[in-house]
């Protein structure tokens, strides 16, 4: 049998969503706190990969077990769980459903405070005294749906078998102090938000002209695009499927 688990995590002491030697995940603390409460192994596997310092508000994964789970079970995985990873709901599926492989899109947003706020310090990136151009910025994130290849914001060494992504949604929204870029696309490559936010920052800040950030697209070159923005004001915030 088969279910999904949606959740949310506060990704601050987490290195990233992937299990892996010598660090602690937000996937290996699922995997253990299931695992005592079934009294069986589960490995789940989850819609995606955050890095470290990213956060989710809405994240899937699946894992399978032989019997049903009882009606308080996310009750009671919560109970052992740590404070910053909630698990909101645990839902059977079909025995077919996959996280990832089934997930039609996914949108992220970065928080981006214009000034000082001691109480978002940890989930969002603070720029003191720089004057952006929102509307140069939004300029150029539109012209992000011109294209499909995206290696020019994908981190470098990657075992991925193709760099094209659809982007549906791409724009900055200013609330208040608050500026969020928000993004949706069927699928994202390592690092590629962040990278993308360093390169819009750089219009924003008309180091680069809307000319330029066409020329990194098309050059599929790294080392082109803006610096890779800090990872704790990143949030993957929705992972749609057709069956959820």
């Amino acid at each position: 049998m088969r279910y999904f688990i949606e959740l949310a995590y506060n990704g601050k002491n987490y290195h990233g969503w992937q299990v892996q030697p010598h660090a602690i995940s937000v996937q290996e603390v699922i995997n253990k706190a299931i695992s005592t409460i079934l009294r069986q192994e589960i490995n789940i596997v989850g819609a995606g990969r955050t890095d470290a310092g990213v956060h989710a508000s809405q994240m899937f994964a699946h894992f399978d077990v032989e019997l049903p789970l009882s009606d308080n079970f996310t009750y009671k995985l919560n109970a052992i769980l740590p404070d910053d990873v909630v698990i909101f709901n645990t839902t059977l599926v079909h025995n077919d459903a996959h996280a990832r492989f089934d997930a039609n899109s996914r949108s992220y947003e970065y928080k981006i405070w214009l000034g000082r706020n001691p109480f978002l310090l940890e989930t969002s990136w603070q720029l003191h005294h720089q004057q952006l151009n929102i509307e140069l910025m939004n300029t150029a994130a539109a012209i992000l749906y011109e294209y499909e290849d995206f290696e020019c914001f994908s981190k470098v060494k990657t075992d991925v078998n193709t760099f094209n992504c659809t982007i549906t949604n791409a724009e900055w929204v200013m609330k208040g102090n608050e500026l969020t870029f928000h993004i949706s696309a069927n699928r994202f490559l390592r690092n590629m938000v962040r990278a993308i936010v360093g390169t819009l920052i750089d219009v924003g800040l008309e180091k680069i002209t809307i000319d330029d950030f066409k020329k990194i697209i098309e050059s599929k070159n790294r080392s082109n695009a803006g610096v890779s923005v800090p990872a704790k004001g990143l949030f993957l915030t929705a992972v749609t499927y057709d069956y959820i």
